[in-house]
């Protein structure tokens, strides 16, 4: 049997190596963003805070020169990163320097579920992925499809339940509501169906229920050491158990529209190639030979991507809009104001199209400070491939990772004034009523360099016409004392939702 000196001396030596570790980790971290433990890092500190993440970490980042600051995770794992706030450090790596900048394979196994597409992949597999969906997005015919499935889903579904819901009179969560209309809308936008989520029933359907676990997931991976995830994910429990039934159910569902879809064309169902959706598109340039053919696991990780562009970030930019605009009654009656002199009392049966929408200055603005405050996506990362020494001094290794929190960005003083916490459309106005553009790097909610929304037009459109069918016919009420707070996932919604009353807007 071991001695009892024995053991002290293993127990001493132990320590005196996790002393010199976390004496060299603080030598190596010349800014240090948060307490840095012996053996557990800042982990303990980031952990107490989660509950305020992002809040927390903009006030933090401003003590910090250039709004840049360095996060050492547990030794033991690969969790160190250079956080930045900097639109410029963002400028540098987005744009001038985007070659050096990747997502990188770490990024790619934390976002498995939604395989290889443009939003997960680098160098020439995503210039395909971009040129791609370009080739679609730049098409008229698209734009006026998506049009034409916005306002079916208006008219047929959005309305309706609001009218059911002011009549009753009771509270509903609107976050829940736009949850429900964007996976309808982007599932007919991509692949030619409505699950029909949108219902006065408000039911439980098992891919939307399977899309959101993924994301809650994926969110998980971000936070814990990936050495952890990964014996989840070997073990199948925990989080990485319900990541496996929720890619399962995920799964069957698109791949069982990509069977359905190659059947149509195989009978020539689908007569105007201009006005359908993305997945009918696609398959109808092979078929023409238009473009190369794609197995069904391209079109799969293609659709996936889509979703995570097209549906909880809508969801997210609605729901804070509304908020904002509820708790907001001056810049409501303006928007209202707008709307009226442009095209008088608008009503459902009165629709306003891609065009139409283009007119609304304010409304615009709206937007823009909406995202501005509150991106849907609230913090990007990269990888370095060699070494770089960033413009705010800060040098980066290779192989290093990069954060650079949008949420923060857009709550910086020396970027956005001393007002830049309030949320003031006026500042999107130029002096001759036309909209201010930001360049892309400090208004970064639609990413920046060559990596940039493609969807960003799309997006502002869908959103104006849903706006402008909700405010005309209707007046949203936050419930008293409802104050949402961002919730932790890797698209920025409201924590608990979004508690409102309907009440019917006198005409």
């Amino acid at each position: 049997m071991l001695s009892s000196t024995t053991i002290l001396c293993a127990l001493f030596f132990f320590l005196f190596i996790i002393f010199k570790i976390h004496r060299h980790r603080q030598k190596c971290c010349k800014y240090p963003i948060l307490k840095d433990y012996p053996f557990l890092g800042m982990l303990p500190t980031l952990f107490c805070n989660l509950w305020n993440f992002h809040d927390f970490l903009s006030e933090k980042l401003k003590m910090h020169h250039r709004g840049t600051a360095e996060f050492m995770g547990p030794w033991f794992t690969n969790m160190n990163y250079l956080v930045t706030s900097d639109p410029i450090n963002v400028h540098h790596m987005l744009s001038k320097c985007f070659d050096n900048y990747v997502k990188g394979h770490e990024f790619r196994d934390i976002f498995e579920a939604f395989g290889n597409g443009i939003f997960i992949s680098d160098s020439d597999t995503w210039k395909y992925n971009r040129s791609l969906f370009l080739s679609v997005f730049k098409q008229r015919g698209f734009q006026l499809f998506q049009e034409k499935v916005i306002q079916n889903k208006l008219e047929t579904s959005l309305i309706p339940l609001l009218d059911h819901l002011q009549q009753q009179g009771s509270v509903v969560d609107l976050q829940d509501v736009f949850n429900r209309f964007t996976f309808d809308n982007i599932c007919s936008v991509i692949l030619g169906c409505d699950p029909n989520c949108l219902s006065i029933e408000f039911p439980d359907v098992a891919c939307e229920k399977a899309f959101e676990q993924i994301e809650k997931c994926i969110f998980y991976r971000h936070v814990m050491p990936r050495s952890f995830w990964m014996l989840q994910k070997l073990l199948q429990v925990g989080e990485e158990k319900k990541m496996t039934k929720a890619c399962k159910e995920f799964d069957q569902f698109i791949y069982a529209n990509i069977e359905s879809k190659r059947e149509e064309l195989r009978k020539g169902i689908v007569q105007n190639v201009e006005m359908v959706d993305v997945l009918t598109t696609f398959m109808s340039a092979e078929k023409s030979s238009q473009v190369i053919a794609h197995d069904d696991k391209f079109l799969r990780d293609a659709a996936s991507n889509l979703f995570i562009a097209g549906r909880d970030t809508i969801t997210s930019a609605l729901t804070w809009l509304f908020y904002l605009i509820a708790t907001h009654p001056l810049v409501e009656a303006k928007i209202l104001q707008e709307i009226k002199e442009n095209f008088g009392t608008i009503n459902i049966e009165n629709k306003l199209g891609v065009d139409d929408v283009k007119k609304l200055v304010y409304l615009h603005a709206a937007i823009c400070e909406t995202v501005r405050l509150f991106p849907p996506v609230p913090f990007e990362r990269k990888k370095a491939v060699k070494d770089d020494i960033l413009p705010s001094g800060h040098v980066v290794n290779r192989n290093a990772i990069i954060l650079f929190s949008l949420y923060s960005m857009g709550r910086v003083e020396e970027t956005w004034g001393k007002d830049c916490l309030e949320f003031k459309p006026e500042r999107w106005i130029s002096e001759r009523g036309g909209i201010v553009h930001e360049p892309s790097y400090k208004f970064i909610s639609f990413n920046a360099g060559p990596r940039t929304c493609l969807g960003k037009d799309l997006a502002f459109i869908q959103i104006k016409m849903v706006a402008i069918a909700i405010l005309c016919n209707y007046h949203i009420q936050v419930v008293k004392g409802d104050i949402p707070t961002p919730n932790l996932s890797i698209v920025l919604l409201m924590k608990n939702g979004l508690k409102v009353r309907i009440k019917k807007r006198e005409i």
